[in-house]
């Protein structure tokens, strides 16, 4: 059994304001998207899309901070904000889907892109060879914040976690940051240059991600207030299957000859 390192979720105070290593995490994936997505819009020569490039950044940063807390309320804790409508945005209290954030992101790239008369498919794929550092980071955000862990264990590097009981349990959110991040980050950065149809990158990401997550979902407690939806089938596991359709669907939908639009 490894022990939990005892992290203080807190990077620094000044007076009431609080740096919390969780925060830190998005703000390194923004600024990390940011400069890959740049460099891959000069590469490829998108120069519609480099004209719009700050505006689009604020909306799916805008978007994916909204519908992470709203598939949050509405996917994992309906009924409890259901009566405390008040706590909805309360986000320093924690809860955040990156389904949600997903399904935001997604419409307000397309309402975009068709208001700027954009090609959505080539802009959505840069913007997703860059999504798996922000989930990475995320991941490790939870590490340290010792939440979302996993299931009872007893393999060699099970820990036991503050608040998860006396039990080792597997560091799920690790599995997540390697399996979703760099993996998946490796996977999406080798194909990006390869002459495949524009929305192959999006569709591969969503398959390989819905993979990765549903198989963690194996060794990650399910949230308390949900448990298991039906037949040991976890909320994470049946939006991932979602995600894994759709990106078989786009796969057979986007079928072009190499390099076409």
């Amino acid at each position: 059994m490894l022990t939990f390192p005892q992290i203080d979720p807190v990077l620094f105070s000044f007076g009431p304001v609080k740096v919390r290593w969780y925060g830190l995490m998005y703000v390194l994936g923004f600024i990390s998207s940011y400069y890959l997505v740049l460099s891959q819009i000069k590469k490829k020569k998108l120069v519609d899309l480099e004209v719009h490039f700050e505006n689009i950044n604020f909306i799916l940063i805008l978007s994916l901070i909204v519908g992470g807390r709203l598939g949050y309320v509405l996917f994992y804790n309906f009924n409890y904000y259901l009566n405390n409508p008040s706590e909805i945005l309360a986000t320093w209290q924690g809860g955040m889907s990156f389904h949600g954030a997903l399904i935001c992101t997604v419409l307000a790239g397309v309402v975009f892109c068709w208001k700027k008369n954009l090609n959505f498919w080539a802009s959505a794929d840069v913007y997703c060879a860059t999504v798996p550092i922000g989930l990475g980071l995320g991941r490790l955000g939870n590490f340290i914040n010792a939440e979302l862990f996993g299931r009872v264990t007893d393999v060699p590097w099970g820990m036991v976690f503050p608040g998860g009981g006396p039990y080792p349990r597997h560091p799920s959110q690790l599995y997540e940051a390697f399996l979703e991040g760099v993996c998946l980050f490796i996977l999406l950065w080798k194909l990006k240059d390869k002459q495949l149809p524009t929305g192959y990158t999006v569709a591969f990401f969503l398959l390989f991600y819905g993979i990765f997550r549903s198989f963690v979902e194996l060794f990650r407690e399910p949230d308390i207030q949900i448990g298991f939806l039906f037949a040991h089938v976890t909320m994470g596991q049946l939006l991932s299957s979602i995600m894994i359709v759709s990106g078989l669907v786009i796969i057979v939908m986007r079928r072009r000859k190499p390099g076409t639009n």
